[in-house]
C-alpha cells in the first residue's frame, strides 16, 4: 500500500468520523472503499468476475422457456395496472 494524505473539510471529516465509529472502521477503510468504488480500482476483478459468470445457465433444461415466464411477467403487471385505473 502506499501512503498518502488529502486534506477533507470539517463537515466531511465530521461525517466520516461518525460513519467510521458506527461500523467499527478507520476512516482510512471508508475512504479507501470509496474510492475504490468511484474509481473502480477493484473494476477489473469485477469484470473478470462477470465474464466468468456469463451464461452459467445457458445449458440449463430444468427452468423452461425464459420468454414465456417474461411474457406472464408482463401480463401480470398489465393486468395489475388495470385494475388500479379509477
Amino acid at each position: 500500500m502506499i501512503r498518502t494524505q488529502l486534506y477533507l473539510d470539517e463537515a466531511v471529516h465530521r461525517r466520516l468520523r461518525g460513519l467510521a465509529r458506527q461500523q467499527g472502521r478507520t476512516i482510512s477503510e471508508l475512504v479507501r472503499d470509496a474510492l475504490v468504488r468511484a474509481y473502480g480500482a477493484g473494476a477489473d476483478e469485477r469484470e473478470a468476475t462477470l465474464r466468468a459468470i456469463e451464461g452459467l445457465w445457458r445449458n440449463r433444461t430444468d427452468i423452461g422457456d425464459t420468454s414465456g415466464y417474461v411474457k406472464r411477467l408482463r401480463h401480470d403487471t398489465h393486468r395489475l395496472r388495470r385494475l388500479r385505473r379509477p
